[in-house]
């Protein structure tokens, strides 16, 4: 089989399943027909979350037994289900069930096959083509937020998510039939496995992982470094709008967010394969720190709000490709679904406190000055656990 084919599979299905980060287009829409509050509605996002990462731990244990393809069905069934179920709200409760549970989950289901895969067919270019699996995921928005915009503006957003139901589905059934992983053994031609990295070691099991003082270190990194970056995803055109930003300045904004998540993701994969994860991971969880701030002061200039927003979104994307492709560097690939099931909750945490810190300051003051400044304090933190962090040193079995 052609080792590409696996990587066209895996962008198909997280083009879909990214569709998660334009969840802010309909946020105003929901508001203004039901008259929701920020509080209430950032639930929805935050939920979605909480089930995507929890849900990832147990698709990435069946992975791991039976393969990629039926936990990718799974979740194409799953995300194309919720959204149309959620064009039928009349309810918090049922948009919490629909978008946040359903969605959330197959998110989870869809997310946990393609960089196993890739990490298994590519040892020799991991970071890289790890980067631009998940890249389709970042890049997304770019494509559903504009088309999700402009249908609403059309024919309204019950018939806008039934719509993007419905193309999900295609798309990820196809990412389906093509996630494949290769044969036990499999070394790419003429590849040999640098001295001193787990490629030359043994495969580490969750359990053992979970008892070195690294994966801790990871995940309090990946927890407050990512909470930055969902902070703004989750909050991002309500933010714009408050700057005064116009609608379709601020629907732009979903756009240039996901090209630099999309390029955080793909080019900062291919960097750590030169420079080195944690290296990469360092410096961007700092540039998060000081772009976050920036980012609220500059708010109302927009050529430099859109500069910021690219950065802001580059250094989370960043972390979404390098942490995964640090886990398998760290602990192997024969449990890559498990183990980085585990380390993704640290996500699935940022998604609680990212939003919630977003939507409370909002509601509390009016204003997201405070959320920006925790936010990158926050990720000052993640940088000095990042600064501890050490390649688990392991010998052959």
């Amino acid at each position: 089989m052609n080792r590409w084919l696996p990587v066209v599979g895996g962008v198909l299905m997280n083009l879909a399943l990214g569709s998660l980060y334009a969840w802010s287009v309909f946020v105003l829409p929901l508001e203004k027909e039901f008259g929701w509050s920020r509080a209430q509605t950032s639930w929805v996002f935050t939920i979605a979350i909480v089930c995507f990462a929890l849900s990832f731990v147990a698709a990435g244990r069946i992975q791991d037994l039976k393969g990629p393809r039926i936990c990718a069905a799974i979740g194409g069934v799953l995300v194309s289900a919720g959204f149309v179920l959620a064009s039928l709200t009349s309810s918090l409760v049922a948009l919490y069930v629909s978008f946040g549970v359903i969605v959330g989950l197959g998110n989870g289901f869809g997310y946990a096959t393609p960089m196993p895969v890739g990490s298994k067919w590519f040892p020799d270019k991991r970071g890289l083509v790890v980067g631009l699996m998940v890249g389709g995921y970042g890049a997304s928005s770019a494509i559903v937020g504009p088309v999700a915009t402009s249908l609403i503006a059309q024919i309204g957003w019950r018939p806008t998510f039934q719509i993007l139901g419905g193309v999900f589905f295609v798309m990820t059934m196809a990412g389906t039939a093509l996630l494949k992983n290769p044969p036990p053994g499999y070394r790419p031609p003429n590849w040999t496995p640098v001295q001193g990295t787990v490629a030359t070691g043994r495969e580490i099991a969750t359990r053992e992982m979970l008892s070195t003082p690294t994966f801790y270190a990871l995940w309090i990194a990946y927890c407050l470094g990512a909470t930055a970056g969902l902070m703004t995803i989750s909050q991002l055109v309500p933010f714009a709008r408050s700057a005064g930003i116009g609608a379709t300045a601020a629907a732009l904004a979903v756009t240039v967010g996901a090209v630099g998540n999309a390029g955080g993701r793909i080019l900062s994969g291919w960097m750590s394969d030169t420079l080195g994860r944690l290296p990469t991971l360092r410096v961007m969880v700092l540039l998060s720190a000081f772009a976050m701030p920036a980012l609220f002061i500059w708010r109302e200039q927009l050529a430099l709000f859109y500069v910021l927003v690219a950065v802001v979104y580059w250094c989370y994307g960043t972390q979404l490709s390098v942490f995964a492709s640090t886990t398998a560097d760290f602990f192997g690939t024969k449990y890559l679904g498990m183990n980085y099931g585990m380390l993704f909750t640290a996500w699935g945490a940022a998604g609680i406190l990212g939003p919630a810190i977003a939507a409370r300051v909002y509601d509390r003051f009016g204003a997201y000055r405070y959320a920006f400044f925790a936010a990158a304090a926050l990720a000052l933190v993640a940088l000095a656990s990042l600064s501890i962090a050490r390649a688990p040193q392991r010998e052959r079995s």
